[in-house]
């Protein structure tokens, strides 16, 4: 024989108060009134244990792999560093990366995006476009509070989304060593 029967008890019989589930609220009564009772304990003193951020005032500092929303790494003219070379685009599950690439024969730049538009209603701040960018160009910033009144509003231009790269430098630096990789900075420059 394999195994062994096990005779489970069907009709079990409970009393009048396990019936009224009068112990198991009387329990639930407590919990919550000593929850109650400390936390007043801690207002009245100042010395409250709970973790309470006053919003508009405070905010919480995340963790270095936090992803907000994505943003354009900006160079010192202003441009973005992008070469509009579609990766992230291409990688993006929502599909909600727009690129038009320009020419810039002028500034030794081959291309540049001529049109990048990010659809905020449908990005889910996964992080694969910047997984996807070999030049650091499109980073996860700090930023998750977008609001709006309209859904054309959330259509995001290449204007708006340039960032100075000294406001993304903890995220640059959090992907530099994930990746194990430095910088290419320009000759005669540490």
């Amino acid at each position: 024989m394999p195994g062994s029967v096990i005779q489970v008890k069907r009709k079990e019989n409970l009393g009048l108060l396990e019936r009224l589930y009068l112990p198991m609220i009387l329990k639930g009564l407590a919990v919550t009134t000593g929850h109650f009772f400390r936390n007043l304990r801690g207002f009245a003193t100042g010395k409250r244990r709970d973790f309470v951020v006053q919003y508009p005032e405070e905010r919480v500092d995340h963790a270095d792999a936090f992803r907000g929303m994505p943003v354009l790494v900006a160079l010192d003219d202003g441009e973005p560093r992008c070469v509009a070379c579609g990766l992230c685009e291409y990688a993006c599950p929502s599909r909600c990366i727009h690129i038009v690439p320009g020419e810039l024969p002028d500034r030794g730049i081959e291309r540049w995006p001529r049109v990048f538009d990010i659809d905020m209603s449908r990005c889910m701040f996964c992080g694969l476009c910047e997984e996807a960018c070999p030049e650091e160009a499109i980073v996860m910033s700090r930023e998750v509070e977008i609001s709006t009144y309209t859904r054309k509003s959330l259509v995001w231009t290449k204007e708006d989304l340039l960032m100075a790269p000294d406001l993304l430098k903890r995220r640059l630096d959090f992907v530099r060593a994930e990746y194990d990789r430095t910088p290419d900075l320009p000759d005669g420059q540490d």
